[in-house]
């Protein structure tokens, strides 16, 4: 359908090399998006390109460290003045700790909400920066169910991503009257390399089936269609807004 059509536009996907970012890169080059994926690490960012060309999709890297805010502005300066516009951005890097709270080591915690939550911001601005100027842009940053709920050992990544969902809100505040739409994908429990020792656990895995009314974990190409609304025309009235596709737990006691 046309509405969902993104062949002629560029989408930057920050942490791309793997797990959300690689699948949700791939979906929107499927819908036709023009692709640029990005990671801090050159070598395994060449080996994601490379996995996705072997798989007909045309591809670009960028690589810079979201949590530098320099690199950030350098890079995206760079590829608007040198190749072209991006008008799809996914703010998809972030990480995960898992420490009880009272044992949280105070520089573990500023390095998660850098990767979390400062990368939201530095790659966001930059990019609408550009968008602002041309009157148009979609912005997608992924947040996560722990922006509702909370889990124990993981209370600095729950902060972190309200934190994204609330930042989501205040770009679509500030950036709509330009033409931006920003909005957030808020991912239930997915079955990704940051879930790895999360998917090993058949106790946790479990909890989890019976818990999400789904009864499993999700699949990353789940993710997919939400991904490719929100940076579609489909999507031209929707702004500040969190879409979670969590199989039903936020839903559900």
């Amino acid at each position: 359908m046309k509405l969902f059509d993104l062949t002629g536009r560029t989408a930057l996907v920050t942490g791309s090399s793997m797990g959300i970012g690689l699948g949700l890169a791939r979906g929107l080059a499927q819908a036709g998006a023009r692709l640029v994926i990005n990671a801090r690490n050159a070598k395994r960012l060449d080996e994601a390109a490379d996995v996705l060309r072997r798989g007909g999709v045309m591809v670009e890297t960028l690589p810079f460290d979201v949590t530098d805010a320099e690199a950030v502005r350098a890079a995206i300066d760079g590829y608007e003045a040198q190749t072209g516009p991006l008008h799809i951005l996914v703010n998809n890097a972030g990480m995960q700790h898992r420490t009880p709270l009272e044992a949280f080591e105070p520089e573990d915690f500023d390095r998660l909400m850098r990767v979390n939550v400062n990368s939201v911001f530095y790659v966001g601005q930059a990019a609408a920066r550009h968008m602002i100027g041309r009157g148009s842009g979609k912005i997608i940053n992924i947040a996560s169910v722990q922006a509702r709920l909370a889990r124990p050992g993981i209370a600095p990544y729950t902060a972190s991503k309200g934190a994204v969902a609330n930042l989501t809100r205040g770009m679509a505040t500030d950036w709509a009257k330009y033409g931006l739409n920003c909005n957030a994908i808020a991912p239930g429990y997915f079955d990704t390399p940051l879930n790895a020792a999360l998917v090993a656990d058949p106790e946790f895995s479990a909890w989890l089936e019976k818990r999400t009314p789904a009864g499993r974990w999700g699949e990353v190409e789940e993710l997919v269609g939400a991904c490719i609304f929100l940076a579609s025309d489909a999507a031209s009235f929707v702004n500040g807004h969190t879409l979670f596709v969590d199989g039903g737990i936020t839903a559900s006691l």
